[in-house]
């Protein structure tokens, strides 16, 4: 049976919905093609017919999570300093923490990043950069923008190495209340 075009469009964007959930909370590593073609409800054949190989599901996975990203973290036109304490907000909270399958893939996945192949690193790259870009461009300091996507990152990251929510609720606040004072600064100023 042949199926459309569009069957075909809507069959991956479900397994890259679903790998990505799937390997954001478990890894990418560990995950065998099977296991994550089972999510989907489809066998391991069928895999290949939508990509040529794990790697390449890898990269579309990060590609496809950087873009929601940057489109989460203000990386258009409107992007203001109010508007980069909220994403703050949203990003730095318990839910984040305990939800990594529905929260942004750098931090789950972001080791992973750094050891994969050299295409997936440089649209990790281009993505960040591009985030790096529209942050710097509001808070008005290049190094100021790194740290604080680094520090995001690195919130979450130590957060989710914790066993008990009040300690992580406890990294992700000292974070947030960190770095919206200095946005804050950066009000005052102007």
């Amino acid at each position: 049976m042949r199926y459309s075009a569009d069957h075909k469009e809507q069959t991956r964007r479900a397994m890259l919905d679903s790998s990505a959930a799937l390997v954001k909370e478990k890894g990418f590593a560990p995950m065998g093609v099977d296991g994550l073609m089972k999510a989907v409800g489809l066998t391991g054949g069928a895999f290949y017919s939508h990509f040529s190989s794990k790697d390449d599901l890898f990269q579309a996975v990060v590609e496809r999570e950087l873009t929601r990203s940057l489109a989460l973290l203000g990386g258009d036109e409107s992007l203001t300093l109010d508007r980069i304490k909220q994403c703050l907000r949203h990003y730095l909270t318990l839910s984040h923490v305990q939800n990594p399958a529905g929260g942004c893939v750098i931090p789950a996945l972001g080791a992973e990043i750094a050891r994969a192949a050299g295409p997936a690193r440089l649209r990790a790259e281009h993505w960040l950069c591009e985030l790096h870009r529209a942050w710097a461009e509001v808070l008005g300091d290049e190094d100021l923008a790194w740290a604080a996507i680094a520090q995001c990152v690195g919130a979450l990251t130590i957060a989710r190495m914790m066993a008990t929510p009040e300690l992580q609720q406890r990294v992700v606040d000292a974070s947030h209340d960190l770095l919206c004072q200095q946005v804050d600064a950066l009000s005052a100023v102007d």
